[in-house]
């Protein structure tokens, strides 16, 4: 079988993983950092879906270590049928909260100028936190596609 860049169990696996987790946790500690975040539902999603990605990404990373320290093989059906399952759920989680906190950001910095009216809302960091989501997403995007093609190949 040809391996794929992102592979579970390879260097670039790992990579891609650790990658996602940074993004993740770098989006939950600029919105966490914000001010008043937590009245804005789409932001405490984001901050939900991040969270979930960030563990889902981290285990995936330890598991990846164990197989690069084992020199294990970790494409199997089953488990490669699991990482799909996971990283499509976890994508399609993080793509919702990445797009409807930039739906709302939108709104208020952009139609309804009320960032420049309320100098207390940190509306720069809301774009920042929303910026990491969307990168997070592309790289869990990333390593679905992966996991799929993967899987397409068994």
């Amino acid at each position: 079988m040809k391996e794929l860049i992102g592979s579970p169990g390879t260097v670039s696996g790992l990579t891609l993983r650790i990658t996602q987790c940074a993004f993740a946790a770098a989006s939950i500690g600029v919105m966490v950092s914000a001010t008043g975040f937590s009245t804005y539902t789409a932001f405490c999603y984001l901050i939900a879906s991040m969270g979930l990605q960030l563990l889902w990404s981290f285990g995936l990373a330890c598991l990846d270590v164990y197989a690069l320290r084992r020199k294990s093989d970790l494409q199997n059906p089953v488990l490669v049928s699991l990482f799909v399952v996971g990283d499509w759920v976890t994508a399609m989680l993080s793509l919702a909260a990445a797009c409807s906190s930039a739906g709302v950001i939108v709104l208020y910095a952009r139609d309804l100028d009320f960032c420049s009216y309320q100098s207390h809302l940190p509306c720069r960091q809301f774009e920042i936190s929303i910026i990491f989501a969307f990168i997070a997403w592309v790289l869990i995007a990333m390593s679905s596609h992966v996991m799929f093609w993967i899987l397409a190949s068994f």
